[in-house]
């Protein structure tokens, strides 16, 4: 599938952090895509999220094409651990956009949820063996 998206000019940006839980399962289900782009819908609010590599971008219904807000710079590699928040920043492209992200907040990790629930994956799971390494003694 192919998606052409279009930003106005920003209204205004913020640095925040995303949970753990929700970045690590976004991340995870987006490395499982061959294409390199992940369609997460959510539907309670009529919204699209495509999340690559780079940033997660959230359309809505009523502009189609048009990037709402821009979720970008995520610094996972900051974090010491793997259950720590991740810092990004936040980028809007509408007035309302405030509004928006708060309702992101909850519906984002429940639609992720809900699309892991739903993946399939191919071939049984495999367990890696690592080479174990002689100590002196």
């Amino acid at each position: 599938m192919e998606i052409t998206c279009y930003r106005d000019d920003e209204v205004g940006h913020e640095a925040r952090h995303l949970p753990a839980e929700t970045y690590n399962l976004a991340v995870t289900l987006l490395a499982r895509c061959a294409t390199g782009n992940l369609f997460v819908p959510i539907r309670a609010m009529q919204y699209l999220a495509i999340l690559d590599a780079e940033e997660f971008v959230f359309l809505g219904s009523a502009r189609k094409c048009w990037i709402d807000i821009a979720w970008r710079k995520f610094q996972a590699r900051s974090r010491s651990a793997l259950d720590q928040p991740v810092r990004y920043d936040a980028v809007y492209y509408r007035p309302d956009a405030a509004e928006i992200m708060r309702r992101l907040q909850t519906e984002f990790p429940r639609a992720l949820q809900t699309l892991a629930g739903r993946a399939k994956f191919e071939g049984p799971g495999k367990v890696l063996t690592f080479p174990t390494v002689a100590t002196k003694g």
